[in-house]
């Protein structure tokens, strides 16, 4: 509460209902522009930008609105895109990386594992096996990432 010239207000940080789907709009532009141009070089700043916010607020209201960050919502996109590229198997993975927008093969690499829970390599090599046949819309859904670092950790087979 504040005072000022004798009357009392309340200072309040949460956002009225159409603050709030005014927000959600602005969400749901950044969402469609990530989803449209992954392969472009995207940052949270420009995002941010893009729909007149801070990045730390858009961040913020991005991962409450969709369970994660811009960025993380964006690598996951690539990597999605990547899963079709490698299926195709006639892109090397360092092609596949540069295709999906990623500058980094390390980078891309790390992520791609933590997601889908094999490295690139290994998830081309057995790709092209698990889904011939299949129809590519059905790959697709069955192949789909794990988000938020949820793949299962593989243990080593010993013989």
């Amino acid at each position: 509460m504040s005072a000022r010239r004798g009357i009392i207000t309340q200072v309040t940080t949460r956002p009225t209902a159409a603050q709030h789907l005014r927000d959600l709009a602005l969400l749901r532009r950044v969402r469609d522009r990530i989803d449209r141009e992954y392969a472009q070089p995207l940052d949270v700043e420009a995002l941010a930008r893009g729909v007149n916010m801070s990045a730390g607020h858009l961040s913020r209201r991005f991962r409450r609105a969709y369970g994660e960050s811009p960025y993380a919502y964006l690598m996951t996109r690539r990597i999605e895109r990547a899963m079709a590229l490698l299926r195709r198997g006639d892109l090397s993975v360092t092609e596949v990386c540069f295709a999906v927008g990623c500058s980094s093969l390390g980078t891309f690499s790390t992520r791609f594992t933590e997601l889908v829970g094999v490295p690139p390599s290994v998830y081309r090599r057995q790709a092209a096996r698990a889904t011939a046949g299949m129809p590519s819309c059905v790959a697709k859904q069955v192949t789909r990432p794990i988000r938020n670092r949820e793949a299962p950790v593989t243990e080593p087979q010993l013989a």
